[in-house]
């Protein structure tokens, strides 16, 4: 894979314009342009456009099949239009050039927001959810700060191209190569992340062999979203140019530790003070808005969980023994609990949510957050005493006398608590939240009725 640099190169720095645009398309020799959406599961979708269509496309006026994304709208109101967000701007960062594509220019890609015919917002666009709740925490003076922290693995692929969970290389945690074969694929990744804008903090070999981590810096709430969106794009995108497979898929492996998400959070008001920070308190610099937001955070896990932890899958990860959060609590520095807070204060302190994986879909993972943190300011929640212990150590008797409850062991019973909470109900919007429930309903009642491997090596020859 070759990377190729355009001139200039977008930053997220760029204020672009409509016109600033076009301009950069016809300088760099873009001949298609990417409208890009995400549907209600969190999966990456486009409409492409060739150059004659840029104006019409950079107008908002380009039209899809609403009917046929899932939980968007049925078939007899399925026309829906892509509206461009200009700032989102980027043009890919490989060589388009090869053997069948000599000619064809390069590619750039833009963020829409999904309206419907009328010109009005969709009420099911994920985006559109993400910046609904963040301007409800704006009417309280507060902007949401998040900062992922994805991991997924790299697999080989077999002769016909398809995807294997036979990993490349037999490294642990912060491994070098030549143990570490993900090294070079890392590094691919992170300059093709770079020339599309993003400042990434930090590269390495998660736990797992074949399992790694690339961090990006934080940004506001939508900002964020939509940079994750774009990094599971370029990661699969950058390992199948080199022969791999990059999943996000939570827990691939049997035995092996799953891949998490954890999510650092804060909020800071409208001077640009983060408002969990507060010195000079007894709690060590913690405020006490950062403890109601905690105490929201920890009374709607159990419905949360459904949101940030969506698939079946999601629950293998969510087991004792493979250092993944089980357990309703926090800490001021162990990784045990569900919430850890990082020992870094003043501007840097923040939550950092464990649970969360990355097969979620981003959008709606952090409109549920913040929203569940509001509610515990809003109602002023009290959480419980931080816990010092290993949490994962702990007996269920120890676990029952601090208090410390579970999360849902399986997708089907988080279904069951997030259809009876209100604020997840609210966040996500009436039609948003039926169509996800729904869909998760029909995969988790899929699988309960699928005969698994499992059960056939368990049982076929014993009974």
């Amino acid at each position: 894979m070759t990377l190729t640099a355009k001139s200039p190169i977008p930053t997220v720095e760029t204020a672009w314009t409509r016109q600033s645009i076009l301009e950069h398309m016809r300088e760099n020799d873009v001949r298609f342009l990417r409208l890009q959406f995400i549907d209600i599961l969190g999966t990456n979708k486009n409409v492409e456009v060739p150059a004659s269509q840029f104006e019409k496309a950079l107008d908002g006026e380009i039209m899809f099949d609403g009917s046929s994304v899932q939980g968007f709208t049925r078939i007899e109101e399925s026309d829906m239009l892509l509206k461009p967000t200009y700032d989102s701007y980027r043009v890919d960062p490989w060589d388009s050039s090869g053997a069948h594509t000599a000619n064809h220019g390069n590619v750039a890609s833009i963020i829409c927001d999904v309206y419907g015919p009328d010109e009005t917002p969709f009420a099911g666009c994920p985006r559109g959810i993400l910046r609904r709740v963040a301007a409800q925490a704006a009417e309280l003076g507060y902007t949401m700060n998040a900062g992922p922290e994805a991991e997924f693995f790299l697999f080989q692929r077999d002769a016909e191209g398809g995807a294997t969970t036979k990993t490349h290389d037999s490294a642990g945690y912060f491994d070098l190569a030549p143990i570490d074969l993900g090294e070079e694929c890392r590094r691919e990744i992170v300059i093709a992340l770079e020339k599309l804008g993003f400042e990434i903090e930090a590269a390495h070999h998660e736990v797992a062999a074949g399992q790694h981590e690339i961090d990006f810096k934080y940004g506001d709430a939508l900002t964020t979203a939509d940079r994750l969106a774009v990094f599971r794009f370029v990661v699969r995108r950058v390992a199948r140019d080199m022969g791999l497979h990059a999943t996000f898929m939570p827990k691939p492996i049997f035995g092996e530790n799953g891949s998490g998400m954890h999510v650092h959070q804060s909020l800071f008001d409208e001077n640009g003070r983060n408002i969990f920070f507060e010195d000079g308190c007894d709690w060590g610099g913690i405020s006490q808005k950062m403890r109601w937001y905690i105490g929201g955070l920890l009374k709607h896990a159990t419905a949360l969980v459904a949101i940030t932890n969506p698939t079946v899958n999601s629950y293998k990860r969510l087991v004792p023994g493979y250092e993944a959060p089980t357990h309703l609590a926090w800490s001021m520095k162990n990784r045990s609990p569900l919430i850890r807070i990082p020992e870094r204060r003043g501007v840097g302190t923040r939550i950092e949510l464990r649970m969360p994986d990355p097969s979620c879909n981003p959008y709606l993972a952090f409109a549920a957050m913040l929203a569940a943190g509001l509610d515990g300011i809003k109602n002023k929640i009290e959480p419980p005493h931080p816990v010092t212990g290993n949490v994962y150590s702990m007996s269920k008797r120890e676990r029952s006398r601090q208090k410390i409850k579970s999360l849902p062991g399986n997708l089907g019973e988080a279904l069951d608590v997030l259809e009876k909470n209100t604020v997840m109900k609210d966040a996500l919007g009436e039609h948003a939240f039926e169509q996800f429930v729904t869909a998760k309903r029909a995969e988790w009642q899929e699988y309960i009725a699928a005969v698994h491997p499992w059960e056939l090596d368990r049982y076929l020859n014993s009974m």
